[in-house]
């Protein structure tokens, strides 16, 4: 394989390979993170870097609540000891 070009080969000149590679005018917005100060793009919800949500709304909702999993808990003990004294 030849590092070098052909002479041969036909000269294509393409303006977006000679534009500044500091233009980001194409790019998305980019602000810095709430948290940790990193560039992120605008309109993700959660930083990259960081892993933080960005607003309240993107947040995941809290978990069970306690008595839910107690409940389940006690249920399942009920129904294992049912099970058992049925043997």
């Amino acid at each position: 394989m030849n590092a070098y070009r052909d002479e041969d080969e036909d000269d294509e000149w393409d303006a977006e390979d000679d534009a500044d590679p500091g233009d980001d005018s194409d790019d998305e917005p980019a602000v810095p993170c709430p948290y940790c100060r990193r560039e992120i793009l605008e309109d993700v919800s959660q930083c990259p870097y960081c892993r933080r949500y960005i607003s309240a709304e993107d947040q995941a909702g809290p978990g069970k609540p306690l008595w839910i999993v107690l409940t389940a808990l006690v249920c399942l003990g009920v129904a294992l000891l049912w099970v058992f004294a049925a043997l």
